[in-house]
């Protein structure tokens, strides 16, 4: 066989219209129609013409980061999940974003003027364009002001602080790294930012940093075991001085800080007690034990001087005068919501409290809570857009299956399926959800009444893909064990027999599609195969030539003529975790381990093919779907637990 053309790791053949693919070193060979006109495979494919634009972010990340929910005075709350700062405004329902960051955004600070925003990263995938850095942007124009710290903090930055007696012109980050480096940066300077002091701050965990709100150059630390004082002084050297307990009383973790209107500092901790300590010492004035059962969160001082303390366990919300005596005012969150991660002042009397189930509520201690933003809590993988309605669900390993509304932006209803949920799909005529669930089990239910209809087993591998054929005869269910398993759809789709299982691949099922005729599948597998079955008789059509002029209801799998561009060059093979085509033919999308959804003209079937590249998830993303109009594109991110949205333009 005389291969005509070869460009990077494709070979293309003029005389039966082939390509081989090379993924990893090993051959993939694909068939193009019998009416494709000849490949060029030097040749450059263009862009699509529509570009994405980021419309909306469903989640918060409170389940393992702290201080990271303020309110500005625009009316937005401001918080941050993904490589994302999100301002919010509940009131009007809308989001603007904030996407300077190339990777997991930890922690945020706010100015003095309520304008400037500071935010700090973790290391990225690309060790050069990712480095931990912080961020200080204008919260109205979203214009990034100043970029620190980049080659210069380690791991992460754990907590940001804006100084407050001076009016903001210096900023203090600490260092996720093990010595937990304290900095102090003039963040105005013209060479970008200079770094006035650092010092080593702790061995132990540091998680929060506090200036003081009323003396100059004043900075106060917490974390395991401590609390620490510091003074940076005339030369610029920083000089500590520890918190001193009563042995009895030196708590595991000293989590939260705040200042009432003396200047003292309130500080809460693991053992659910509040200390008050005398402004300028660093000795114990005031201890009020026993405030909450398990580790105080977050210390809300409020704008007439009262003080509401949060539980992580317990969820409660306590509401303190100004002299932190405790009144009759408490509140507790709906335990599905998680325990209180941050508390934050709205305007009159209204809170707003992020959860470590990362929601965020808003309210007041007497009326209770609402939510404003929903999230997952652990991976989502599965992600499926409704056939007919401007609706998706998204299933995840927190065991939640969520239905969205991409209009109003909301969640319709939230079930826990008590299975982690790793792939869903819809019936052809939107009737019903199928879920695959991580333990080999597949799960369909009811979308009105949210009730379950079918339950079944296949293998105890994690169910990796599942797909309603067009006609709504039959389901196929890719499996980790290799397998794909066909059922027969009946009654509704409430009652499934099982045709046979399709054995042929010799690596885990990935990706499949059907035939817009419900006959054939095609199928991915973790090992960069593509093979053909007849659905009904289960079995492998072994002559790939005979498919080539088959037409797809779909386009998710990876691997196929029409979508030999999506792959870069030397592609790693795991490198593309998700693909999917519009309705209308005109576009094909990815998402990739890299946290990009990535937009092509489609079909991709040049080699080499531009795209349109979009950040904002901080981890691989798992699925990409478009709505059933194509004018919006959804994309799940995996370990980041959020979804996004974005608007075809």
């Amino acid at each position: 066989m005389s291969f005509t053309s070869i460009t990077h790791t494709c070979q293309y053949n003029e005389d039966d219209g082939s390509m081989r693919m090379y993924i990893r070193g090993r051959p993939v060979v694909m068939y193009g129609p019998s009416d494709h006109d000849t490949l060029d495979p030097a040749k450059v494919a263009p862009p699509p013409q529509s570009k994405l634009k980021l419309e909306w972010v469903y989640g918060y990340r409170g389940k393992d980061c702290r201080s990271n929910l303020y309110l500005l005075p625009t009316g937005e709350i401001v918080y941050f999940v993904a490589a994302v700062v999100v301002l919010f405004n509940v009131d009007e329902q809308c989001q603007r974003h904030y996407t300077g960051h190339t990777d997991d955004v930890k922690c945020i600070a706010i100015h003095p003027n309520k304008l400037i925003i500071a935010s700090g990263q973790c290391a990225g995938h690309d060790r050069l364009d990712a480095r931990p850095h912080i961020r200080v942007w204008n919260s109205v124009s979203l214009a990034t002001l100043a970029v620190l710290g980049s080659g210069h903090i380690e791991r992460a930055v754990a907590c940001l602080t804006f100084s407050r007696a001076d009016g903001g012109s210096l900023l203090a980050a600490v260092d996720e790294g093990p010595d937990h480096t304290i900095s102090v940066w003039e963040w105005q300077r013209p060479d970008k930012g200079h770094c006035v002091a650092e010092t080593k701050c702790s061995v132990d965990t540091v998680v929060a940093a506090e200036f003081h709100p009323l003396d100059r150059n004043q900075i106060v630390t917490c974390g395991k075991g401590h609390i620490a004082f510091w003074t940076l002084d005339a030369s610029n050297v920083l000089y500590k001085r520890m918190g001193i307990f009563e042995t009895r009383d030196k708590p595991k973790y000293v989590t939260c800080l705040g200042f009432n209107h003396n200047g003292d500092v309130i500080s809460g901790d693991s053992n659910g007690n509040l200390i008050v300590w005398g402004r300028g010492t660093n000795t114990i004035q005031k201890m009020v034990r026993g405030v909450h059962s398990g580790s105080v969160f977050s210390v809300c001082s409020l704008k007439e001087g009262a003080v509401v303390s949060g539980g992580g366990k317990d969820g409660r919300l306590v509401l303190f005068d100004a002299d932190l005596q405790p009144t009759a005012t408490e509140n507790v969150i709906e335990g599905h919501y998680g325990g209180v991660r941050v508390i934050a002042e709205g305007r009159g009397s209204q809170l707003f409290i992020g959860t470590t189930k990362n929601c965020i509520l808003h309210g007041d201690m007497e009326l209770g809570f609402l939510p404003a933003v929903l999230g997952h809590v652990d991976e989502v993988w599965g992600l499926a857009a409704h056939p007919t309605l401007p609706q998706f669900v998204s299933g995840c390993w927190d065991s939640l299956l969520q239905l969205w509304d991409p209009l109003s932006h909301s969640t319709v209803w939230s079930k826990d399926i008590g299975e982690r949920a790793q792939s869903c799909a819809w019936s052809s005529d939107g009737s019903v959800i199928a879920v695959g669930c991580v333990s080999g089990k597949w799960l369909v239910f009811d979308p009105v009444s949210r009730e379950m209809v079918a339950h079944h087993v296949d293998g105890v591998e994690p169910i990796q893909t599942i797909q309603y054929s067009p006609d709504n005869k039959y389901v196929a269910i890719g499996s980790r064990d290799n397998f794909i398993y066909i059922y027969q759809v009946d009654d509704n789709c409430s009652r499934y027999s099982r045709l046979g299982k399709c054995l042929g691949h010799s690596s885990f099922i990935t990706h499949l599609d059907w035939s817009e005729d419900s006959q054939y599948i095609r199928s991915n597998s973790g090992d960069y195969e593509l093979l053909y079955w007849n659905a009904t008789t289960c079995r492998q059509i072994t002559s790939p030539t005979s498919m080539r002029d088959v037409v797809w209801a779909s386009n998710s799998c990876p691997i196929t003529f029409q979508t030999i561009g999506v792959w870069p060059e030397n592609a790693d093979g795991t490198d593309i975790n998700t693909c999917t085509r519009s309705h209308d033919n005109r576009l094909a999308a990815t998402g990739d381990d890299f946290g990009k959804v990535k937009l092509f003209a489609y079909p991709v079937t040049q080699p080499k093919s531009l795209c349109h590249q979009y950040g904002g998830h901080s981890s691989h993303v798992t699925c990409v779907r478009f709505l059933l109009d194509d004018s919006r594109l959804v994309s799940a991110g995996g370990l980041d637990t959020s979804l996004m949205q974005w608007v075809v333009e």
